[in-house]
């Protein structure tokens, strides 16, 4: 984030400012061929965007979370997070200027922390699908949620490499119950524990780090499958890795793919909530019935169920509390796709305090890279064209990097890429939410004040100069 200083001065002298729910800014699509710092290839350089958000209260940094890569598990990518700068107005809350400013990859005992599905499938080895991303404030290391396990990983933020290993639940991995074979690869096979493609997709931190809280995507195999609508919090000691709770969530519905695509601390009881379906623009979404929407939850009073089956007949449990719909991503469209609800939202962030005492809260979206594949695992690139009443309907499949030989997704006919067609952009979304509508909230390792007027070498040289003052 760069403030403009004239602005900001000009912002402080403002009252604070209670507004009745989060209002809506303004929004960027960031280009889908947008390159990261290892350059513009689909399997090594195009950026796939906002799988999760992340903004580090004490270092001013945003982190964008990829996924698995382009191809859906089936292709070597090496795993990566993007730190990423805006421009905010600190007076409206306005981002532009999105600008990639370091890629990291990921790495566990020297290895690439790997996009592949694991192989044998009885084994997780280094096969990592992150979802979900926080910074540790009492450490300044990442923490990085993934779906094959599920697992949850500490990594180092210079070096990208994992430093740590939290523990599965045991109830959470993907077996066949009579043997206790796990498959992560897929479903084939499992009877209990999370399903494939829908491990921890949420990932939030406590305000003094003690605590991490990662939440599956939706029910598990034994608890519903498909069907089910109840799904898992766990709460991780970040000092032991262990899991120390787990509590019920329940969803809007079953079915439509719902799920939960992320999860926000504001403080070490409540949340934020971010539940979608799986319609809207997107690579292969239907378009009709978009609904993505923020609830703010509380934990206070939910049940421990760590030990109990939540769909077994009798079975006695308080879910996690949930508010109303705390905010509705679908409102509010961008002209760039043709004022449609784009299919995945999946990042959402609490973002710096702006000059009214309101704070940013920024929500993105994953675009898959624009990318779908074929059975035989060949890969093309999707453009759209967002003038059109269903996009992906009319959208038109390239070969990599190429703009000919291109054919009409929908019946695979010679088709001609003319200029008004895209690739899908990435989204975020900027809205202005009241300190009184995120009630209780409490930023990890909050940024001293004197940053905001001197900056940090300035407030350094003064903690020196008070040091040996105190030391005279």
């Amino acid at each position: 984030m760069r403030f403009t200083p004239t602005l900001l001065m000009a912002g402080l002298l403002l009252a604070d400012t209670v507004s009745a729910a989060p209002t809506f800014v303004n929004g960027l699509a960031i280009p889908g061929a947008t390159p990261d710092q290892f350059g513009s290839s689909v399997n090594d350089g195009r950026v796939g965007f906002f799988s999760d958000i992340y903004y580090d209260t004490n270092r001013n940094e945003w982190w964008g979370l990829s996924d698995r890569g382009p191809g859906g598990g089936s292709l070597n990518y090496e795993t990566r997070v993007q730190r990423f700068t805006l421009d905010i107005n600190p007076v409206s809350g306005a981002i532009s200027n999105f600008q990639i400013a370091q890629t990291l990859k990921f790495t566990k005992n020297g290895s690439a922390l790997n996009g592949l599905a694991p192989n044998p499938t009885s084994a997780l080895g280094n096969a990592f699908d992150p979802e979900g991303i926080v910074v540790n404030p009492k450490n300044g290391n990442l923490l990085v949620s993934d779906e094959y396990g599920p697992s949850l990983y500490e990594i180092d933020r210079n070096s990208g490499a994992v430093v740590k290993t939290y523990t599965t639940p045991a109830n959470l991995i993907p077996r066949n119950a009579a043997s206790g074979v796990a498959n992560y690869a897929a479903d084939s096979g499992n009877e209990a524990g999370k399903r494939t493609n829908r491990g921890f997709e949420g990932l939030a931190i406590s305000p003094d780090g003690k605590y991490a809280f990662a939440i599956l995507q939706s029910a598990m195999l034994d608890e519903g499958a498909g069907n089910g609508s109840v799904n898992r919090i766990v709460k991780f000691d970040t000092a032991t890795g262990e899991a120390v709770a787990q509590y019920a969530y329940q969803m809007k519905r079953s079915g439509q793919g719902q799920g939960v695509s992320a999860l926000v601390a504001l403080n070490d009881h409540e949340f934020l909530v971010l539940e979608r379906n799986n319609r809207g623009v997107g690579v292969g979404a239907e378009l009709a019935t978009a609904d993505k929407e923020v609830y703010k939850i509380d934990l206070t009073g939910a049940t421990d169920v760590s030990g109990i089956d939540l769909d077994a007949a009798g079975a006695a449990y308080t879910k996690v509390a949930k508010s109303a719909q705390f905010l509705d991503l679908d409102v509010n469209t961008l002209a760039e796709l043709g004022n449609k609800s784009p299919e995945k939202w999946e990042g959402l962030a609490i973002g710096p305090k702006l000059a009214d005492g309101s704070y940013l809260l920024l929500a993105g979206t994953d675009n898959d890279y624009s990318v779908t594949q074929n059975a035989g695992g060949t890969q093309f690139d999707v453009y759209f064209r967002f003038s059109d009443a269903d996009p992906y309907a009319s959208s038109i499949q390239c070969p990599l990097g190429q703009t000919d030989a291109c054919v009409w997704t929908a019946n695979g006919t010679g088709a001609t890429l003319s200029a008004d067609y895209t690739l899908l952009p990435g989204v975020l979304h900027a809205y202005k939410v009241s300190a009184a509508d995120l009630g209780n909230y409490a930023a990890p390792v909050p940024v001293p004040a004197a940053v905001w007027l001197f900056g940090t070498g300035a407030l350094a040289t003064l903690r020196l100069s008070a040091k040996r003052k105190l030391a005279a």
